[in-house]
């Protein structure tokens, strides 16, 4: 490291090189040689250490030189990259417009969001600058990849608690003022549906037509006593959905959670005509969760599952592992949902039921990530959606690594 740090290439020295390179001997251009060569070294190891993707392309775009940060955003080997064209790992890229763009002249040439799916799904920044900085021309293109998709992932959730956190401020305000009134009307309606059946005895067989207004006033309040209940279980839901109760943790199997939950609601779904299936896996690893709230979690999203799936449809209810989590899945074959609408199920008071509240998903999404969990949404319209919801293992086995072919054998 010390040979390394006093052959460091000074500013200025390759200039001076240059200058008198026709008067140096085979000892000096030897020298010089060397010095640039631990210089490339320096700046490999300085490029392969930052973050950030960096690919210089020519200025017929292709790949000239890439970091390990590029290969590992764009999963391409370094070995085979150079010399293609950048677009064949970044189609998403104009380059016809970049280059002429670069041609022109200017300081900054390109910037964009973009989405990769490979080797993984991420959101990536791209900034482009020319080689030459603002002069006329070409002689290349940098190209800096970053890695934003933590960055969006804290924004939107820095976006939902702020949204949240004025739901909250909301419903402490209204809650009160909405429930004392609720509870009223329906006391009244109670007291006036009392009076109205001993008008009714009163007026008995002699008078007919008191009867008969009598049943219909019956009806009129039933309406309106089913409308106060479900005001109230809106309310109810609300406060749920947003002053929740922290998890009480045990541990336990997701299997007997999901058992416990059909045979709860099995007659319901059986009187809609609807066949139910269990897939779970037997030895399923245990997790830590709480049982309430994950049976909560499974009656809500099987809930929507009856209401989104015909008669004679077939709701399925499975569960898995890998080295990390631990899954359980809703999967029915309903009505699906559009992908306009898809990105917006866990909004609050956002539904597409007739009678819905918008707030059984977010109460869903609210517990899964308070038991550090996260879910996937798969959707096809016409032929069912599934909702996989993962939770972490309480200890997560190793990944083991295949054996190359005939390793192991005995000769």
């Amino acid at each position: 490291m010390a040979l390394k740090r006093r052959n460091r290439v000074r500013p200025g020295f390759l200039d001076k090189a240059l200058d008198r390179i026709e008067r140096l001997d085979t000892s000096g251009l030897h020298d010089v040689i060397q010095r640039l060569a631990v210089e490339r070294e320096f700046l490999e190891t300085v490029f392969n250490a930052i973050e950030d993707g960096i690919v210089v392309a020519d200025e017929q775009g292709r790949v000239e030189y890439l970091n390990a940060s590029a290969t590992r955003l764009l999963g391409i080997p370094p070995d085979t990259a150079v010399g293609h064209p950048v677009t064949r790992y970044l189609p998403e890229l104009d380059w016809k417009n970049i280059a002429e763009a670069d041609q022109a002249g200017g300081p900054s040439v390109f910037r964009r969001e973009f989405q990769v799916d490979y080797p993984r799904p991420r959101l990536l920044r791209l900034h482009v600058s020319p080689l030459d900085g603002s002069a006329p021309g070409s002689r290349g293109l940098v190209l800096i990849l970053h890695d934003a998709t933590e960055a969006r992932r804290r924004t939107s959730e820095a976006i939902e608690a702020e949204r949240v956190h004025a739901l909250t401020l909301l419903a402490g305000s209204l809650a009160h003022e909405i429930g004392n009134p609720l509870n009223a009307l329906d006391i009244h309606l109670q007291l006036m549906e009392r009076e109205i059946r001993r008008l009714r005895r009163l007026a008995g067989a002699s008078d007919p037509e008191a009867v008969s207004s009598s049943e219909r006033l019956e009806k009129y309040l039933g309406v309106a006593k089913g409308e106060v209940h479900r005001l109230d279980y809106i309310i109810t839901e609300f406060l749920q959905a947003l002053r929740p109760s922290a998890p009480k943790f045990q541990t336990g199997s997701l299997n007997d959670a999901v058992e416990e939950s059909l045979s709860l609601l099995r007659p319901e779904l059986e009187a809609r005509g609807l066949t139910v299936g269990a897939e779970l896996v037997a030895g399923l690893p245990a997790v830590q969760f709480d049982p309430t709230q994950i049976k909560q979690v499974l009656v809500n999203l099987v809930k929507n599952a009856m209401q989104a799936t015909p008669r004679d449809g077939t709701i399925t209810l499975s569960t898995g592992a890998n080295n990390e989590d631990v899954w359980l899945c809703v999967r029915d074959t309903g009505s699906g949902i559009p992908p306009e609408r898809l990105n917006r199920i866990f909004e609050p008071f956002y539904t597409t039921k007739e009678k819905g509240t918008g707030l059984g998903l977010l109460i869903v999404q609210r517990i899964i990530r308070d038991h550090g969990g996260r879910i996937e949404v798969e959707s096809a319209v016409g032929k069912g959606t599934a909702f996989k919801l993962w939770l972490p293992l309480i200890e997560r086995r190793p990944r083991m690594i295949a054996p190359a072919s005939g390793e192991g054998d005995e000769g």
